[in-house]
């Protein structure tokens, strides 16, 4: 194909071309405004390279984005703006976003302190699951592809190697070479496998992982017989490395980049959720590990390791579907009475037909306008640590293994905005709480059920008492 190599000044489908951002081996991306309209929000065009020899899938990637980018929508992924055909010169051009790429901070800092490592990771996971719910892999997530918004959030972009889920996978069709970048690159994305969303899981971990020690965790092997050790050979340990890196850091990490599928999250939700949450996050070998694992559990791994064919197609929704977040929001202020265990009872119901769904146990303790209220429980703990006791207590008898669970009580003057808050913030799948009586004063103020029926962004389950059979 014959290209003329686009200069300053150029304008194409009415876009001009300012200023040339980046120049990489499969595309050019420029700043670019409309003449006549200025003013208006900061673009980005893409153009890719359709120059004698160059690698087909650069072509074939960029239709591939061209498809799925007018399809998504949220702070996590550029906004499509427009897009040009292969008539004249093909092009891409989205919202220019605002911020770092987590290569340029690593260039800059060469590694993070913990604490900034876990924040980058909550934001990330819920990006990655926001995209996940759009039915998209992104199938080449990497420091550059990973934008930090000045307000924290993240975003992606390059979506050349993504599959959606409603869209042919022409990469897929052209070939089942591994497609991705080599110190990123999952497993099962080495075997051709395209169709797993915990390929995200494990590119995010690596990031996560080189943010934490300054180093990759398989290296940049650039043949696959390289690239294939990962399906038996796990990385040495974070704190081997990097001793600041504490264990829950180090769990969620490892846990990531998990040989066995069974040890990897069922969702990017339930690892951002594992991150902010550490003082609830149960730590198992891997928290304290210092070597990697022993010669003859790697053969053992390595004579049993997966292969292409044990991987089933399946969309993105049915994964989330299986793992997901339950709230069980229980009023606990005058003891476990009926309702509360009513509520218990159907949060039960919720995760028990998902063996990969979790449930957050959640009351709130409501405060002062001014103050939290102190009061001493039996024992002379605070009200806070009392309240979390009972709320332990009331979920014994649900009886979920550890890493199933988790208990959060939260303080604030409005309960129905709190749980609102919990919620969307944690992206909660269902969630199930009880609603008491009717009365004068709840008709007149509005009671916490129907706020959060009205408002919460997930599936709720409200939890009433039969009213008492009067007779007549």
């Amino acid at each position: 194909m014959g290209q003329s190599r686009p200069q300053p000044g150029d304008v194409i489908d009415g876009f001009r071309l300012d200023t040339l951002v980046h120049r990489g081996p499969m595309s050019t991306l420029w700043r670019v405004s409309r003449p006549g309209r200025e003013g208006g929000a900061p673009l980005v065009m893409k153009i890719p390279s359709l120059a004698e020899g160059e690698d087909v899938s650069a072509i074939v990637g960029f239709e591939l984005e061209q498809m799925i980018l007018p399809r998504l929508s949220g702070p996590h992924v550029p906004r499509f703006v427009a897009a040009g055909d292969f008539d004249e010169t093909p092009h891409l051009v989205m919202e220019w976003i605002e911020g770092e790429s987590l290569q340029a901070i690593l260039a800059r800092e060469g590694k993070l302190a913990p604490e900034r490592v876990a924040a980058i990771g909550v934001a990330a996971a819920r990006a990655l699951q926001d995209l996940h719910r759009q039915h998209v892999i992104h199938l080449d997530l990497k420091p550059a592809n990973i934008l930090l918004r000045p307000n924290g959030d993240v975003t992606f972009i390059d979506f050349g190697l993504s599959r959606h889920d409603e869209l042919p996978d022409l990469l897929a069709e052209e070939s089942d070479a591994p497609m991705g970048t080599s110190p990123y690159i999952s497993p099962e994305q080495v075997l051709g496998v395209r169709t797993e969303p915990k390929s995200d899981h494990f590119a995010l971990g690596a990031v996560l992982y080189e943010l934490t020690t300054g180093r990759q965790p398989f290296g940049d092997p650039q043949r696959k017989a390289g690239m294939m050790r990962r399906l038996w050979r796990d990385p040495l340990p974070p704190r081997a490395i990097e001793p600041s890196c504490p264990p829950w850091l180090q769990e969620a990490i490892l846990r990531c980049l998990a040989v066995e599928p069974a040890r990897l999250y069922g969702s990017a939700a339930q690892l951002a959720f594992a991150l902010s949450n550490p003082e609830q996050a149960p730590l198992g070998p891997n928290a304290a590990k210092l070597r990697q694992d022993g010669f003859w559990t790697v053969l053992r791994r390595r004579l049993r390791a997966p292969k292409r064919s044990d991987f089933q197609s399946r969309r993105v929704s049915a994964d989330l579907d299986a793992a997901a977040i339950v709230v069980a929001a229980v009023d606990l202020a005058g003891g476990v009475d009926e309702l509360a265990a009513r509520v218990r009872v159907q949060a039960g119901r919720a995760v028990e037909g998902e063996p990969g769904a979790r449930l957050a146990c959640v009351t709130v303790l409501k405060t002062a306008l001014l103050s939290l209220e102190e009061t001493a429980g039996d024992q002379g703990r605070s009200a806070y640590v009392q309240r979390l006791v009972e709320l332990k207590d009331w979920a014994r008898e649900l009886a979920l293994p550890a890493d199933k669970v988790s208990y959060h009580v939260l303080e604030a003057v409005d309960p129905a905005a709190a749980l609102i808050d919990y919620v969307s913030k944690n992206q909660v799948d269902h969630l199930v709480l009880g609603a008491r009586g009717s009365s004068a004063l709840r008709r007149y103020l509005g009671s916490v059920s129907s706020e959060v029926v009205a408002k919460a962004p997930c599936t709720v389950t409200v939890v009433r008492l039969r009213a008492p059979d009067t007779g007549g």
